[in-house]
């Protein structure tokens, strides 16, 4: 069973090959980028990959810390936001490929269910 909603699925299994990937330096201050991703079904986890993605400051950020959030969204014409926001545990992976994985342990959704503004789904999660 899957941590998240079918709506949630429906919208992670489409086009949306750009996320913004959120960590903490070693300074506290948070780090924002631009990432690609990729959905892990089997495991219930995002997978972010990148050019040199080990000499990066999120894969160090999450190797020392182990935590990060990821927002995948978007905007329908004329004005529907949309998108999941997961937050969690994360590993910094090396092998067999640099990698970072981010564990759910809450998942924020909105305007996936509904076309009303301002209405989300916001839970604490189980990584499976």
């Amino acid at each position: 069973m899957s941590i998240f909603t079918q709506a949630e699925l429906a919208y992670l299994h489409g086009e949306r090959r750009l996320a913004r990937l959120a960590t903490v330096g070693s300074d506290g201050m948070p780090h924002i980028s631009p990432v690609g991703w990729s959905l892990n079904v089997a495991e219930g986890t995002i997978e972010i990959g990148g050019y040199n993605l080990e000499i990066t400051k999120k894969f160090r950020d999450i190797a020392r810390n182990g935590r990060a959030a990821v927002v995948i969204d978007d905007v329908l014409p004329p004005w529907q936001p949309r998108g999941v926001e997961i937050r969690g545990w994360a590993e910094a992976r090396t092998q067999p490929r640099p990698l970072i994985v981010i564990h759910p342990e809450r998942v924020v959704g909105w305007g996936l269910d509904t076309h009303r503004m301002g209405v989300q789904n916001s839970r604490d999660v189980v990584s499976v």
